[in-house]
Formats: C-alpha cells, structure tokens, sequence
C-alpha cells in the first residue's frame, strides 16, 4: 500500500491548528502533524511543532533502529547531542540507533520529518 496522499492544503494556518496532535511523552511541549503515512509499512511523514520554551531534558536523547530525515522549517532548536542549534534549512539524514536531542527552543521550533519503521537497522 502506499502512503496516503492529500491535495494542497496549509498545514500551518490556524484554522488547520485542531488537527496537530500532543506528542506522547511531550504533551505540554510538543505537537505533530501526520501529513502522510503508509499503514502497511508504517512509513510515515510529519511535522513536530515544540512550543516557545520546550525542553525535552526531562525525557533524554532519542534514537530509533530505523532511518529517518529531518528537515527544520522554521524556528530553531538546540541538539545537545550534537552541540548544535538547527536553524530553518538544517538538514539530517539519520542511521538507525543515532542519538538525538534532548532539545531545547526558546522561540519555537517546527521540524518536517520522513521516518522509515519497515527498514529497521538499514541506512538510507
């Protein structure tokens, strides 16, 4: 099956705001967007938006046993795994069981992400 499709629409304007989601875990500092998804595979497409002042510190670094790409839209976000603060344009494409985050933001932050679940422990 692929993944779902949709025609234009803007994710990002207000009146869309009702169909962002809490992010388990993070509900009081982050939110996503399942823009599309392939339910066999379970590959998927979304945006996370942290809120002004989020900070994941409390819940670690991440990592999956799948690839994923990131692509930061706008706003930007520190990686204390990386020592880094990601601007809009930063790009990663991730290997399985890479380390990320914790993250912090003061003015916010929305993240595009493409995940791969079905290719666990492959690379890109």
């Amino acid at each position: 099956m692929p993944k779902s499709t949709i025609t234009y629409w803007n994710s990002l304007r207000p009146e869309n705001q009702e169909q962002w989601q809490p992010v388990k875990g993070l509900e009081q500092v982050a939110e996503a967007l399942t823009l599309s998804i392939d339910e066999e595979t379970g590959e998927y497409t979304r945006l996370t938006r942290f809120h002004p002042g989020a900070d994941t510190t409390p819940v670690g670094g991440l990592s999956h046993n799948y690839p994923e790409e990131i692509f930061v839209v706008s706003g930007h976000l520190y990686d204390q795994a990386f020592d880094l603060w990601l601007e809009s344009g930063h790009y990663a494409s991730r290997p399985p069981g890479e380390i990320h985050g914790p993250f912090k933001t003061d003015i916010g932050c929305v993240v595009l992400e493409v995940s791969f679940p079905h290719r666990i422990n492959e690379t890109l």
